[in-house]
Parts: C-alpha cells; sequence; structure tokens
C-alpha cells in the first residue's frame, strides 16, 4: 500500500446564492455581487439577510445534476469505483421540514431522510457508489471531508474520491442562528469594525479528488485538524485551535510559513470568529500574506462552506487571483493584510 500518493483536485462543481456554476460565482466575486439578500419566509417578523439558491430545481434534483457534472468533465464513466464522503450540518432536515409543514404533522417523515445520510441516499438514488461516509462537524463538515479524502487517497487506499458538501435552508437552521444572535440583516463584512453577525446560506460543492494529475489539476498538499474545546460556540480568543490546525497543514505539506502567498479565511463576519481567525493568522504568518473572506458574497453556506471554499480557492489560482474583501471599510486587525481590490499575482 502506498503511503505517499499526490493527490489532485480534478473536477468541481456546484450551487449557491451567488451562482450556480464556477463562472457565475467567478464573475459575482470581481463585480462584488453579493447573492445575499434579506429574507421573510423562514421567521415571522424577522429580517435576516440569508443566501438562497435562485434554482427552480428542488435541492435534492440540483444536488444530483451537481454530481452529474463531475462525472460529465471528469474522466470518470460511472461512480462504481468511487469513495463518496458527504459533509453536511443539517442533512435531510429540509425534507422533514417540507413534509412537517405540509402535514401539520411528524408521522410522515422518513428518519431515512433526516439524518446526515440523507445527502448519501439522495444521491444513491441516481448513482452507484463504491462505498459511503458522511462527516457532520458543524462548519467544518466538508472541509474535514476533504481532509479525511485526502488522506485515504494519500494511502492509496480508494482509487479515487467524490467529496460532496451540501447543506439546504430550513426554519430550524435559520431560526437556530438567530437565537444565537449571530445573524446580521446585510451582507457581511468579515473583519471589519463595524461587522455584525453572519449570513446563513445554502449551498452544494462537490469536488473530485484523484492520485493522477489532469489538465488544470490543483495539488491538495497537506491537511490539519485540531478540536480546542473552548466552548461549544466560541472559538478561543487567542485563535489556538486556529493556529494548531493551520501548523499541522503546514507539517502535512511540507511547506514553511513564509511561502504561503494567499489565505482564503473562514472569516464569517461574527464578531467571536473573526477577531480569534484574525489573531491566529497575524500571529503565525509574520511575512503577512494577503488574506481574505468571500462570505460577503455566498454566504456562509455552513457544512458546505469548506468544499465550497476550495474550489474557491482553486478559482483564484487558476485565474491567478487574490481576491479582495468586499464590502470591508475599516478593518479591526491591522497586522493582516486585508485587500480590498482584486489583484493579479
Amino acid at each position: 500500500m502506498r503511503t505517499d500518493n499526490r493527490v489532485y483536485i480534478t473536477a468541481s462543481s456546484l450551487a449557491c446564492c451567488a451562482g450556480e456554476n464556477k463562472e457565475a460565482l467567478l464573475e459575482s466575486i470581481i463585480s462584488s455581487t453579493s447573492g445575499i439578500r434579506v429574507d421573510t419566509l423562514y421567521i415571522p417578523n424577522q429580517t435576516p439577510a440569508i443566501g438562497r439558491i435562485a434554482s427552480k430545481d428542488s435541492f435534492s434534483l440540483l444536488l444530483q445534476k451537481k454530481c452529474q457534472e463531475i462525472l460529465t468533465h471528469a474522466s470518470l464513466q460511472d461512480f462504481k469505483e468511487t469513495l463518496l464522503i458527504v459533509g453536511s450540518s443539517v442533512g435531510g432536515m429540509h425534507l422533514s421540514e417540507e413534509i412537517f409543514f405540509r402535514d401539520n404533522s411528524y408521522r410522515n417523515i422518513d428518519p431515512h431522510y433526516h439524518n446526515i445520510q440523507a445527502i448519501t441516499s439522495i444521491l444513491q438514488e441516481k448513482f452507484t457508489f463504491y462505498d459511503t461516509l458522511s462527516f457532520s462537524t458543524a462548519c467544518t463538515s466538508s472541509a474535514n471531508a476533504l481532509g479525511y479524502g485526502f488522506e485515504v487517497l494519500q494511502k492509496g487506499i480508494y482509487k479515487n474520491v467524490l467529496v460532496v458538501g451540501a447543506d439546504a435552508l430550513t426554519k430550524t437552521t435559520v431560526g437556530g442562528f438567530l437565537s444565537l444572535g449571530v445573524l446580521s440583516s446585510s451582507p457581511a463584512k468579515p473583519f471589519d469594525t463595524q461587522r455584525d453577525g453572519m449570513n446563513v446560506a445554502e449551498g452544494i460543492a462537490c469536488v473530485l479528488l484523484e492520485t493522477q494529475k489532469s489538465d488544470n489539476a490543483v495539488e491538495l498538499c497537506g491537511v490539519g485538524y485540531s478540536s480546542d474545546a473552548h466552548s461549544i460556540t466560541h472559538p478561543h480568543t487567542d485563535g489556538l485551535g486556529a493556529k494548531r490546525c493551520m501548523e499541522h497543514a503546514l507539517k502535512s505539506a511540507h511547506l514553511e510559513y513564509n511561502t504561503i502567498d494567499y489565505i482564503n479565511a473562514h472569516g464569517t463576519g461574527t464578531l467571536a470568529n473573526d477577531k480569534s481567525e484574525g489573531k491566529a493568522i497575524a500571529d503565525l504568518f509574520s511575512h503577512n500574506p494577503p488574506v481574505s473572506s468571500t462570505k460577503s458574497i455566498t454566504g456562509h453556506t455552513l457544512g458546505t462552506a469548506g468544499a465550497l471554499e476550495a474550489i474557491i480557492a482553486c478559482i483564484a489560482i487558476e485565474k491567478e487571483l487574490v481576491l479582495a474583501n468586499t464590502f470591508l471599510q475599516t478593518q479591526e486587525n491591522p497586522h493582516l493584510y486585508l485587500p480590498i481590490e482584486h489583484e493579479k499575482k
């Protein structure tokens, strides 16, 4: 069994409030066109700004279509030798809510299509996979799925891996974040002194990982994990967990800190995250590489975020762009380089 395979992102597809393909998403980012809108559908008498996918297709059908796009653009004929790894925060909650509010009863809810495995079940209605696995670690779900996919391919355990991040908006989700007091009524302003919260959003992001490099493939060099257990809702104020995660990723990739020339930040726009994450980045990267968050455009897509932002990072690499921090006016941390215009590398 090989333990030193190189791993590449060879194909990807997506759908979010800022676009239903990579070209549309890039155009939204470049033109600073946010997909975030004030919405009163989910919670009465509340006006959170959230990110809804504009597609006329159901979320389940759109999910299947995005996986079909992977087959269209990849060298694969099918997924029969592919490990499917799903990263999702709320799984099939949107299906359960649809039935509950339609019937005014929970009795017709199918538990098989409620939990995290619901995303896998939806995809298995159309495709056959070699095996499946699901991660539900809140907003790191598909990031952890990418990490696991990297590790099993590096060891030669599977031929290829399809990572799917998927979360639909639900009343429970929107209401939950409202109860935490972290939702903004306008597009988020990550790292700004006047930021007032995040924009919960739905999204689908599919990433194919292979050990054979293809045209326009981007190498996934390493991964890192941490869990500081500081709080169930707040990161450590000094960013200790984020620091450890980045340290482990660099060690895994055999890279030095000063070789990093762009950082795609989590940058949710909440008071706690941005302060903690900003400190972690500033403390580790003394050479001050550019840092940006695109969540003012896409919203925070929960369990989809890791896979979606991996695609955004690939777009930035392909186009040789440092992406701007849309809506940033006055940055909180003076030790970060936060470009407000897109820069050509």
